[in-house]
């Protein structure tokens, strides 16, 4: 129901999503709830073979650079959405968002840890000391990236749809931006940005190219951006510990190990080292 909700609302925006059909809550019908989305006429970057993009994005580096573009877009224009008016008021819990999010999270740990992850006290203190000031509530996506959204086929690219909202609710829509820039590479021109992730980030724009875009479209400041790199390197390394700690022999669950450490030690090291303060 979360996600047919968020579709339902979306309905007449300019945010790229699957259009809401029709919903049946009898569960006499299939046994559960159950939603019908629209048909998507597009191309999802999980369904690559071998990392590669489709044509043209394979070869030309400028269309390559819209993917990342559009990417951004699209989160900027559903943080512009107006949550209130589509009926969404009591989909999340926005007052005390970012005052939730250390306790939250350091309890989830605490109840799973099998570890010790080092970083994680520093980087949990560092974000109580240096929360948002000017927090501005909307409609956020919570698990925003590449392997989320879809695209239509061909040049120039342009998002088909934001897909999975699962995890979507009415808090800070800054975190998707964060999100997606946690994992961002240092230099797209260099040649290890072509298989650091699960898609390949050679020729994309820039950390500071992505942000700028974002900042244009959204119209929200993205002076505190660290915050939000921090917060969600922090948290994503929660969120793939406790898959870590009951992998058992699961080679995918099991290769969550090193990458939790990374990411914790990114969000100590950044907090260390940005210049911004609340």
């Amino acid at each position: 129901m979360r996600e047919w909700r968020i579709i339902e609302a979306l309905g007449g925006t300019d945010v790229p999503h699957t259009p809401a059909i029709a919903v049946c809550t009898d569960a006499s019908v299939l046994g559960r709830t159950f939603y019908l989305m629209g048909f998507v006429d597009g191309w999802s970057p999980m369904g690559l073979q071998d990392h590669r993009w489709p044509a043209p994005f394979d070869t030309d580096l400028a269309s390559r650079r819209g993917l990342a573009l559009q990417l951004v877009e699209g989160i900027a224009l559903l943080s512009k959405v107006d949550w209130r008016s589509r009926g969404l008021e009591d989909l999340g819990r926005p007052a005390g968002f970012h005052e939730r999010q250390v306790d939250r999270w350091t309890t989830f740990l605490e109840q799973i840890k099998g570890r010790e992850l080092p970083g994680f006290g520093q980087a949990a203190a560092w974000l109580r000391a240096h929360r948002p000031l000017d927090y501005v509530p909307g409609l956020m996506h919570g698990d925003y990236q590449f392997a989320n959204v879809m695209y239509n086929r061909g040049a120039p690219a342009q998002l088909a749809a934001i897909v999975d909202w699962e995890m979507g609710t009415v808090g800070d829509p800054k975190l998707d931006l964060g999100w997606v820039l946690q994992s961002w590479p240092t230099d797209t021109m260099a040649p290890e940005a072509a298989t650091s992730g699960y898609v390949d980030m050679y020729g994309m724009p820039s950390y500071d190219e992505v942000l700028a875009h974002y900042a244009e479209v959204s119209r929200r400041q993205v002076d505190d951006i660290d915050y939000y790199v921090i917060l969600a390197k922090w948290k994503l390394a929660v969120v793939l510990e406790q898959g870590f700690q009951r992998a058992g022999d699961d080679e995918k669950l099991l290769a969550f190990g090193p990458i939790v450490l990374e990411l914790m030690q990114g969000a100590a090291e950044l907090a260390t080292s940005t210049d911004y303060r609340s």
